[in-house]
């Protein structure tokens, strides 16, 4: 985050194989291409529902590239498509066009078993509804998902994490016996446990008070600034994506802006002339 005036800046970002990857006004005073391999990307990615007259368009073309290590935030009205670029390009849902990859793999190349293996075994999830299984304890739920792909936990890993977001004194309890906070922590502990290349957030402080999604934005920065994780949320909050690194902003299915080292104030503005 910083605090530094906003200077509007028109660029283009071109990558080794001559594909653009963004073009538009930057409104930030610093600039960064992205990194040649980029944690996740999309090129000319379509997504639409339904057919003929009724069709819809989701996603008209989306070029993006997920820098490792970085924290990312997506942000647009209602249905700008944020939330389906990020599930397309999580391999949550599929698209109708262009292509996506988590790392070298392409996810238009994948069955669906494969898919969910990548799901599993590469990425980590953060819902606005926790998705925790009621009847098992808050360890249980954070190390399900090493537990299914049969991969031992690294137990002092483990330790760290439950310290670090508070639950230690809270591992033996089941969700019906946590505040939506712990709950949501918890879920960060499951994405964060595995060391996943990618942990994706659709909407993590949606159902939070103020004072829980403090506590599980600045889990999410640390985990980067600390771990190197790289992380990428939907959120309709500019408080919360002022957490990030960088701001990407959907119109119509399109990105039609970014910024860089963003600010409340920053963000405001930028989606004030967007939904204006």
């Amino acid at each position: 985050m910083s605090d530094r005036p906003c200077t509007v800046l028109w660029r283009d970002t071109w990558n080794k194989d001559g594909v653009i990857v963004f073009m538009g006004s930057t409104a930030t005073g610093r600039h960064r291409a992205p990194e040649p391999q980029a944690a996740a990307r999309a090129v000319n990615l379509v997504k639409t529902y339904g057919e003929g007259s009724a069709q819809v368009v989701a996603l008209d073309g989306v070029t993006v590239e997920f820098a490792r290590n970085q924290f990312t935030a997506i942000m647009g009205p209602s249905g700008s498509g944020k939330s389906t670029l990020m599930h397309t390009m999580a391999g949550l849902d599929s698209f109708s066009g262009g292509q996506a990859f988590i790392g070298d793999t392409s996810l238009a190349e994948l069955k669906d078993s494969h898919l969910t293996d990548l799901r599993r075994d590469r990425l980590g999830f953060i819902f606005q509804s926790f998705n925790l299984v009621p009847t098992l304890t808050a360890a249980e739920n954070i190390t399900l998902p090493s537990d299914i792909a049969g991969r031992e936990v690294d137990l002092g890993w483990f330790d760290e994490i439950a310290t670090r977001l508070g639950l230690k004194e809270r591992l033996s309890h089941r969700p019906s016996e946590l505040s939506g906070g712990q709950q949501q922590r918890v879920a960060c502990a499951r994405a964060l446990v595995s060391r996943p290349e990618i942990i994706f957030g659709d909407e993590p402080t949606g159902n939070l008070d103020s004072n829980s999604s403090r506590e599980v934005l600045e889990i999410l920065r640390t985990a980067v600034d600390q771990d190197g994780q790289t992380v990428v949320i939907v959120t309709h909050d500019a408080r919360a994506a002022s957490y990030a690194d960088r701001v990407i902003f959907l119109r119509d299915g399109q990105i039609v802006d970014e910024l860089w080292d963003p600010t409340m104030e920053s963000i405001l503005q930028v989606m004030s002339g967007i939904e204006g």
